[in-house]
């Protein structure tokens, strides 16, 4: 960094989108990212860190051994706890970890989440999804798509995968929406989260004693303990059921609010793939990570001390337009790839590839399914998830098409 060169600092994390824009990074990111790849940020109580929002060095953090993912180096971007001392991640709740503890738990899954397996469940991702699709239809429009659509096809995936009871999925996706939202009082997200280790823990009984075919089941024949299953179930419903989710509803959102890109898509079923990439690059649901530096370290001219926390800024990092042309526009013919709505390295989101699955399935058959599809309400009147939220999203769209009900 040069004599006398300034840094640019942002003192909270920015909490509204700009109006009419609900796909975009709130403005203040985007203004950070503009003044350079590296910002001083300031945590809630004057505590200094560091805001990245360049994508060449969010993919460098996160390839870099030096900066830890370790829950109990952390702060919150948002909450002031004070000195409250921040315990480690519990039991199988992996992506807090590093080193040993991290890869004790991911190696025995990446087996099962490879391109081949979960390609492998297309057909039954197809299965789900029709279902979804025949009760839209019969019940006839309008329709609620985050209830109809969105949340339960990942909802009952993830829960087939872990071996939930159908009945149960419900409940499981109400506990976990209450984690991710932002809105949740104190009161009911302990509640929360109590009523789902609870039901973990009988889960995982019910799996050592009498094994099904799932991959909770296959677990039990490792070392792995029961709080370590139960640590290990919490994360993958957590992320295989809300990030999807928002993903099919935000980017339904997306497509119906682009004519021109929507109709590329329903006329070229060759697009599917390309069309899910650059959804996940221009919607980045999962909006910032967090990394601690373990030593002093040189970063976009920076230097990033021992013990300073680094934000990770996953949505201007994929709007960088030195890394993307026209990082603003949804181009679902884009030939860049590399995003990192999955993140990068050895963090890197291991329900990748179901996620693909998923939404190519799902967008598909929507799209083929009701070809007059539209919004039911003006765009502005449909309701988002707040900034707070863990996983932006959409809380509720009003679809509408031609058919009698």
């Amino acid at each position: 960094m040069a004599m006398g060169e300034s840094v640019h600092t942002v003192t909270a994390m920015p909490q509204a989108r700009e109006p009419g824009c609900p796909f975009d990074p709130p403005a203040e990111l985007l203004d950070a990212r503009r003044h350079g790849p590296v910002s001083r940020y300031t945590f809630p109580g004057g505590r200094p860190g560091w805001l990245v929002t360049g994508y060449e060095l969010v993919r460098a953090v996160l390839a870099d051994p030096r900066f830890s993912s370790r829950k109990e180096l952390m702060l919150h971007p948002t909450i002031d706890f004070g000195d409250m001392e921040i315990p480690p991640a519990p039991p199988g709740e992996f992506l807090l970890m590093d080193g040993p503890r991290h890869r004790r738990y991911r190696k025995p899954l990446m087996g099962k989440f490879t391109v081949r397996r979960m390609r492998m469940l297309t057909e039954r991702v197809e299965q789900i999804t029709a279902g979804c699709l025949d009760a839209m239809e019969e019940a006839g429009p309008p329709a609620e798509l985050v209830t109809a659509f969105a949340k339960p096809i990942p909802a009952v995936v993830i829960c087939e995968l872990l071996g939930v009871p159908y009945e149960d999925r419900g409940s499981f996706q109400e506990q976990i929406d209450s984690f991710m939202n932002g809105e949740t009082s104190d009161e009911d997200l302990t509640a929360a989260y109590t009523a789902t280790q609870d039901y973990l823990a009988e889960l995982v009984a019910a799996k050592r004693s009498d094994p099904t075919d799932d991959v909770l089941s296959d677990l039990t024949d490792s070392d792995l303990t029961d709080e370590e299953l139960q640590g290990i179930a919490l994360i993958l419903l957590a992320a295989g059921l809300d990030t999807t989710a928002n993903m099919l509803a935000l980017g339904t959102f997306a497509l119906l609010r682009d004519e021109e890109q929507l109709a590329s898509f329903r006329a070229d079923p060759a697009l599917t793939d390309r069309a899910v990439e650059e959804l996940l690059r221009y919607l980045s649901v999962a909006k910032t990570f967090m990394r601690t530096a373990l030593e002093d370290v040189e970063l976009g001219g920076r230097t990033i001390k021992a013990g300073s926390r680094v934000i990770l800024s996953y949505n201007t990092a994929n709007r960088d337009p030195e890394r993307f042309t026209d990082p603003h526009v949804l181009d679902l013919r884009r030939q860049q790839g590399g995003h990192l709505a999955f993140g990068h390295g050895v963090h890197q989101c291991l329900g990748q590839q179901l996620a693909r699955v998923e939404m190519g399935v799902a967008f598909r058959a929507l799209f083929d399914r009701f070809p007059t599809l539209r919004l039911a309400v003006p765009a502005g009147e449909v309701r988002l998830r707040p900034e707070t939220a863990d996983i932006y999203g959409v809380k509720s769209l009003p679809v509408t098409w031609d058919g009698a009900r």
